[in-house]
């Protein structure tokens, strides 16, 4: 049995695959998203999420929702699942808590 046969591929392990060429762009962080980062490196220093965790969150999401995912939001889901298996809070106080800041952002004059 050749060694390829005892190791699987985990969803974002693409090496070695055919792909097109790749379009480099610059890309400016939305506020969002350096939010996210910091996020993650708070997290890492209070010691609640760690970037192995993060990265085996991102890698739990499966090949088909991290090809559809830009990254941070991949980051999001993974964080979210991960504090729900930590007891951190539930889907409907996220949900809850959501809600408010959505419907703070609007009271703002934003859409």
């Amino acid at each position: 049995m050749a060694t390829q046969d005892f190791v699987s591929r985990l969803p974002n392990d693409i090496g070695g695959f055919e792909a097109g060429s790749v379009m480099r762009t610059e890309h400016v962080l939305e506020p969002w998203e350096k939010s996210c980062h910091a996020l993650a490196d708070v997290l890492d220093f209070k010691k609640l999420i760690n970037t192995e965790e993060k990265r085996k969150g991102v890698e739990a999401l499966g090949e088909a929702l991290i090809g559809k995912l830009p990254y941070y939001e991949r980051w999001i889901v993974a964080f979210s699942n991960i504090a729900f298996a930590k007891g951190f809070f539930t889907p409907t106080e996220l949900a809850e808590k959501m809600g408010e800041v959505d419907a703070r952002y609007a009271d703002q004059g934003h859409d």
